[in-house]
């Protein structure tokens, strides 16, 4: 394996790492908004986050980095074709960070339904324009031949990217409400439950729209390996739905990753050599041998990415373990929170 393949490997990990550390966050910051019925309900919902959503962004910068590193044509037709559609998902990332933060520092009702709303539409969009974006990179964008991304915004918006982007939105909800079932306890854990078979029926039937619509898309799943890939994550994702039947939920947890895992890796093969598919001509195709680096700028990339990668899953999996119990019914720890618009905090008057 050369440098440029090992950077495109590394880049699909980068994309993985993010959509599986992050799949159940988004999920979790939608369906707050219903399945909190007062304030203090939906602090849970938020509470069960907090140990494991920091730092998972840094995923999405590590990818960034290393097409700009490796890849600096693919990093610059991509970035410039897909401006709005990064940029939405980049502020949508910045709100989802401040209004967890900023939720409980006033005790005001429309302070908190304000910031609320925002924090769901945010979590909404984030996966749902990612998601748009890497698929349309298969499915085939306007790029000529010196290229140069010549289409406009609604060129990105093609029906199988809509249909994936939907698709992949409706199984983190499923995914969001399995990992609630993980951490919440009494009536909220049956809301919880509920919320997920529901949900549940609702990814399976995007699946079957979304198997049919790959049938008719050129270029999406179309080798061997990635077809493969695709039943895996297919299989690992009804399997997972049997198991909350059976209320395994943990093993139903790890087959959503698996799941996601196998998806994302599905997309990458299919894609490979090629970065980005022009709907022009294949020929016009930016592959990973003509737009990368210079040999000596991916060997000392090469060398930064191998140690700050597994400083990153460390990290990961220490949060991980420390902090997976259960959020307590009660929610007298809530009050010791800084900011927590609490007894003693600032008044609405």
């Amino acid at each position: 394996m050369g440098l440029n393949e090992l950077w495109f490997v590394l880049i699909a990990i980068s994309f993985t790492g993010f959509f599986f550390f992050e799949s159940f966050i988004f999920g979790v910051g939608i369906l707050m908004q219903w399945m909190g019925r007062n304030h203090d309900e939906k602090n849970m919902i938020i509470h069960s986050l907090e140990p494991v959503r920091g730092g998972n962004e840094g995923w999405l910068i590590i990818a960034g980095g290393a097409m700009f590193a490796a890849f600096p044509g693919w990093y610059d037709t991509m970035f410039s074709s897909y401006y709005s559609t990064l940029f939405l998902a980049l502020a949508a990332l910045i709100i989802r960070g401040v209004a967890i933060d900023f939720r409980d520092r006033l005790d005001k009702p429309a302070w908190r339904k304000t910031w609320n709303l925002l924090l769901g539409i945010a979590s909404l969009l984030i996966p749902f324009l990612l998601a748009v974006t890497l698929v349309s990179l298969l499915a085939g964008v306007p790029i000529n031949e010196e290229k140069e991304y010549v289409g406009n915004f609604f060129d990105l918006l093609s029906w199988p990217a809509l249909c994936y982007g939907l698709d992949l939105l409706v199984f983190f909800l499923y995914h969001g409400a399995v990992f609630l079932n993980l951490k919440l306890q009494g009536e909220m854990l049956d809301r919880a439950y509920n919320t997920a078979v529901r949900t549940g029926w609702l990814s399976l039937i995007m699946g079957g729209i979304v198997s049919v619509t790959a049938v008719f898309t050129p270029n999406i799943f179309t080798k061997p390996v990635s077809l493969a890939l695709a039943a895996v994550g297919m299989l690992a994702y009804v399997l997972s739905f049997i198991c909350v039947g059976r209320r395994r939920i943990s093993l139903a947890f790890i087959l959503n990753g698996v799941s996601i895992i196998a998806v994302i890796a599905a997309l990458f093969t299919s894609l490979f050599p090629r970065v980005m598919v022009s709907s022009l001509n294949e020929s016009f195709s930016l592959t990973i041998y003509n737009i990368s680096s210079s040999p000596y700028s991916q060997k000392v990339t090469t060398i930064v990415a191998l140690i700050l990668i597994p400083v990153v899953l460390l990290y990961t999996a220490w949060a991980y373990s420390v902090f997976r119990r259960r959020i307590a019914a009660s929610l007298e720890h809530l009050l010791e929170r800084p900011g927590y618009a609490g007894k003693n905090s600032i008044s609405g008057n």
